[in-house]
């Protein structure tokens, strides 16, 4: 373990030191350095196709880089999977499940009793502006709503650290509009420290630190 750095005494969450990806004779991406601290927002700009994704499958533990380590709070995770919440473009809630039993799922996994578990979902409903949501269905719900229900789904998996690729890019304008203003608002109460990755780069203004 290495001791935290801080910024303005912020904790540093999460770092990646010289992390590269190579299959093959293909180099993904190539000595990528980044730090996360406590309570911030970083955004990854980029085009489509640069790598954004892979880097973030390295710091989620699902791929192993070909040099580089990842640290979460001063601890060496390079490839452990498990260890930080991450939310993909498509929000993966299951079709078959009701809102609460989506939102509710990590903390299932994680060894809660079902009922236990929605209780405890069920506490950041309003929070989340998901009241009157419990018993719908993903199909019931507009783009938006299911993205906070997926938002919820992630802070609940680990309200500390989450990785967020694209999470709005699906949305129509006026509704990523809103979403950006609710999402502001979210995080200045949850303080969770999130890389978010987008190709937007008025969303990046927006959105990050």
């Amino acid at each position: 373990m290495t001791t935290s750095i801080t910024k303005d005494n912020r904790k540093l969450k999460l770092e990646t030191k010289n992390v590269s990806v190579q299959f093959e004779d293909k180099k993904i991406i190539e000595d990528i350095s980044v730090r996360l601290h406590e309570n911030e927002l970083v955004c990854i700009l980029g085009l489509s196709g640069v790598g954004k994704t892979t880097l973030f499958n390295v710091i989620a533990g699902l791929i192993s880089p070909s040099e580089g380590t990842v640290e979460m709070n001063g601890t060496n995770i390079t490839g452990k999977s498990g260890n930080i919440s991450y939310m993909l473009q498509k929000d993966l809630l299951l079709p078959f499940k009701t809102v609460i039993d989506n939102v509710s799922l990590p903390l299932v996994i994680k060894g809660e009793k079902k009922k236990t578990a929605r209780e405890k979902a069920e506490k950041y409903f309003t929070q989340f502006g998901l009241e009157g949501t419990e018993k719908k269905y993903p199909n019931q719900l507009s783009g938006g709503m299911r993205q906070r229900a997926a938002l919820l789904r992630t802070y609940l998996f680990s309200n500390e650290t989450a990785l967020l690729d694209e999470p709005f890019s699906a949305l129509d304008a006026i509704t990523k509009h809103r979403m950006h203003l609710w999402y502001l608002d979210i995080m200045k109460q949850i303080k969770m420290s999130t890389l978010f990755i987008t190709h937007d780069i008025d969303e990046a203004i927006i959105l990050s630190d």
